[in-house]
């Protein structure tokens, strides 16, 4: 026969009633406890969204949508630059060269290279080609009118020009009035294969203290016969 269980006594009861109570306090205090965490967690939440402001979702994987940062490229270097001045340094000139030894000049001031016509060097003097650009040396150093007068010649060939102008002074305000530029622009434009003739301007256009220089055409590098 199975035994019947113990009858609790009126001291088990209420010793029962007390665990109860205790336990239900104690699940009582823990849930007003995580009451008071999550509501300031809540609180804290708040205070950072507060504190950063609006803020925008992150575009998905794949998106296009993205914040394109303004990129700057280095600065391009200029090539052709830098190789028409290796040419102007390469075709530097010499004022130790003298015209009179290798080349026909007269006493009107004029020059033509060998197969040029002598009515190329007479349209010159009258004045019959076009000006297309000039370059006034006059007040220069030797040294920088040199240089002037090199980079101008490089341009000009570069940009397709047949009659130059090239403005050197008279040299009344030299040392005992001597025409030392003058001189030395004769013989500066004499070592330019590009220069194929040239002749004193008229006296409107600068006389005795300029040139009218005539260039090779743009399609052809050596000297040839001008029309």
């Amino acid at each position: 026969m199975s035994k019947k269980p113990p009858k609790l006594s009126l001291s088990d009861l209420s010793n029962f009633r007390d665990a109860l109570a205790t336990e239900s306090a104690a699940r009582e205090a823990e849930r007003i406890a995580a009451a008071k965490r999550a509501a300031q967690a809540k609180r804290d939440a708040n205070v950072f969204r507060d504190s950063i402001g609006e803020i925008a979702p992150l575009a998905s994987k794949g998106s296009t949508n993205r914040v394109e940062h303004p990129r700057f490229p280095p600065e391009p270097v200029a090539r052709q630059t830098e190789e028409d001045e290796a040419a102007v340094l390469h075709e530097s000139l010499s004022d130790e060269f003298d015209p009179e030894a290798l080349l026909d000049t007269d006493d009107r001031l004029s020059y033509r290279r060998p197969g040029i016509s002598h009515d190329a060097v007479l349209k010159l003097q009258r004045g019959d080609w076009v000006v297309q650009a000039q370059i006034d040396l006059h007040g220069m150093r030797r040294d920088e009118a040199r240089e002037a007068l090199s980079a101008f010649l490089h341009d000009a060939v570069k940009r397709g020009l047949r009659c130059i102008r090239v403005i050197h002074g008279k040299g009344l305000g030299s040392v005992n009035r001597e025409p030392v530029l003058k001189d030395k622009v004769r013989g500066w434009l004499a070592q330019k294969n590009e220069v194929l003739a040239w002749a004193q301007a008229q006296g409107r256009d600068g006389g005795g203290g300029a040139l009218v220089v005539l260039l090779q055409a743009s399609q052809a590098r050596g000297a040839r016969a001008a029309d």
